[in-house]
């Protein structure tokens, strides 16, 4: 026997390896789209991207993501860190700690609340929340700011389990989600005639 023979198994051993990976890459960022967009699927019955409407006080604010859930009108914003955060309702920057490296970004739920606060200006009767989503990667130690959440917990506070009751709800905010697509697009059409 000799010394190709013997390494004659490598051959295979290493397609098949390579076969496993490019399966696994395959299965994170392509199958069946992320675990986010599976998630907004599930709890929203309508969405809303890159939403431009009146501020509360004067001038105009973007949201990101606004759904329609069972619940009322849910205000998504989306952090994607990977690594230990440090950030509470009180701060002023947040950081991030990571195997790599260590920054700061400024804490986002005043600019959430400026969010719901245009929403609500908008739709006074339909409760309005919003999240601050921290994907894969995050880890809170030091406990959970207000209105911060993973996709897991997303799920369990805006999922509705009972379809039927939800369609049900889903149909009463119709009328306000028709004010918010409105609102949107009349500033959408006075920013395209200056």
């Amino acid at each position: 026997m000799t010394d190709f023979d013997g390494a004659s198994w490598a051959v295979p051993l290493m397609a098949v390896v390579m076969l496993l990976v490019i399966w696994l890459i395959y299965r994170r960022f392509f199958a069946g789209g992320s675990s986010l967009e599976k998630a907004l699927a599930d709890i929203g019955y309508q969405r809303i991207e890159a939403l431009v409407i009146p501020s509360a006080d004067e001038g105009e604010i973007q949201v990101d993501q606004l759904l329609l859930t069972s619940n009322g009108l849910l205000i998504i914003e989306v952090k994607d860190v990977q690594g230990v955060v440090f950030g509470s309702d009180k701060m002023q920057d947040w950081t991030v700690i990571a195997e790599d490296r260590r920054y700061t970004f400024p804490n986002p739920q005043p600019a959430l609340y400026d969010r719901i606060a245009a929403v609500r200006q908008i739709v006074r009767q339909v409760p309005v929340a919003g999240r601050v989503v921290f994907l894969d990667g995050a880890e809170f130690t030091k406990g959970t700011p207000s209105l911060v959440c993973d996709i897991e917990q997303l799920i369990a506070d805006f999922g509705e389990p009972d379809k039927s009751a939800a369609k049900f709800k889903i149909e009463a905010f119709k009328p306000h989600w028709e004010l918010i697509q409105k609102a949107a697009n009349q500033k959408s059409a006075a920013r395209s005639e200056t």
